[in-house]
């Protein structure tokens, strides 16, 4: 191992997976190697678990990499990257692990190969603690596409806990450098639209109820707009049994919010759908022009952009915190964080600022 690998404490701030995603995808792409110690030390069962394990065998393999103490609940590790080869890739997290934290940690990778790779991820695309796929396409995608990303995705099945099964594939086009991104006003809020879908044995009509208590909750704070939930029935695209509701609010200057929830046993539908409306409330509130999910998603993107990003937000969260910890301690950028004076909101919004470190592909 290169001695003079950058050491990670996986424990530190927020302390999970994330540190893992944003150190293994930076280290490839700036070809630092690294060494993460206190992997997720925290949590209730430490070390890597299957999804965190596929991401890093997936971003060693873009990149040629050697990994070593990757296996389940192992709280070490070193990765050594090499050049980044665009490709067909596969991960697998054999669980109902998100493939949507997959997609976070190999993305940015992809973006620096010497051509078009096409990623093949399979778990859960509909999650616990990590973004439903729903949110990565619909929220995540467009704004990200502003840095100058471009990547398609194709749900070729849907998979939920416990099963997983679900399937996505990705095709990310490289880029020459990223641009730096500003999105510092809000303006209103134009349209409000979502999906409350069932899947496997579930009736229909749990879709109905989580889409009918989503759209009266929303009704008692916003009154004059009109409220389209499609309450779904997932035919053949899933496997298992699952229900959930994403509901996205858009702004006059094009920001994107959403609150999201799944179903769980034991839990009413409309109890479920009343959660996914108050999320997306909470996070309209603030004026910011990111919810509070997509905040720490765009901080690798800002510390990679070459020049100046700046992105208005509601709270900052540990999650943003920590993902900016990594990214100034494995590149040049710089951030900084402000308070707004706000007269439209009483909720304080803070301004993201970073120099990006401006990193070019080699390849192009």
């Amino acid at each position: 191992m290169d001695s003079a690998a950058v050491e990670i404490d996986g424990s530190v701030m927020e302390g999970g997976g994330q540190i893992l995603r944003i150190s293994a995808a930076l280290s490839c792409i700036t070809g630092s190697p690294i060494k993460i110690t206190k992997i997720r030390a925290g949590r209730s069962q430490p070390g890597l678990k299957a999804q965190h394990l596929s991401g890093l065998q997936l971003v060693s393999e873009l990149c040629g990499g050697t990994l070593q103490g990757a296996a389940l609940s192992s709280t070490d590790i070193s990765f050594n990257p090499s050049k980044i080869q665009a490709g067909n890739y596969t991960a697998d997290t054999h669980t109902a692990g998100s493939v949507c934290l997959l997609m976070q940690v190999s993305l940015p990778c992809a973006l620096f190969a010497n051509g078009n790779s096409k990623i093949c991820l399979k778990g859960g695309t509909n999650a616990e603690m990590a973004p439903q796929i729903d949110y990565t396409v619909k929220i995540f995608k467009p704004i990200v596409e502003k840095f100058g990303v471009n990547f398609d995705c194709d749900i070729k099945m849907r998979g939920f806990f416990p099963k997983g099964g679900g399937e996505v594939l990705v095709t990310v086009n490289p880029v020459k450098e990223l641009q730096p991104v500003v999105m510092t006003e809000r303006g209103n809020i134009t349209k409000i639209y979502g999906r409350a879908f069932v899947a496997g044995v579930l009736p229909y009509k749990l879709a109905k109820d989580m889409s009918t208590a989503a759209v009266r909750t929303i009704r008692k704070e916003i009154k004059d707009l009109y409220i389209n939930i499609q309450p779904l029935q997932e035919k053949d695209q899933a496997y298992g049994n699952g229900n959930g509701i994403i509901i996205i609010a858009e702004s006059s200057t094009g920001c994107l919010f959403a609150g999201s929830a799944l179903g769980k046993k034991g839990v009413y539908a409309d109890k479920v759908g009343i959660e996914a409306a108050e999320m997306l409330l909470r996070n309209i509130r603030h004026n910011g022009c990111v919810d509070e999910f997509l905040q720490d998603q765009l901080i690798i993107f800002m510390a990679l952009a070459k020049g100046t990003s700046r992105i208005r937000t509601g709270a900052v969260t540990l999650h943003t915190q920590t993902a900016i910890h990594i990214a100034e301690k494995l590149t040049q950028a710089k951030f900084s964080i402000s308070k707004c004076g706000d007269e439209r909101s009483s909720n304080v919004s803070y301004l993201i600022e970073c120099e990006g470190s401006g990193v070019v592909n080699p390849h192009l």
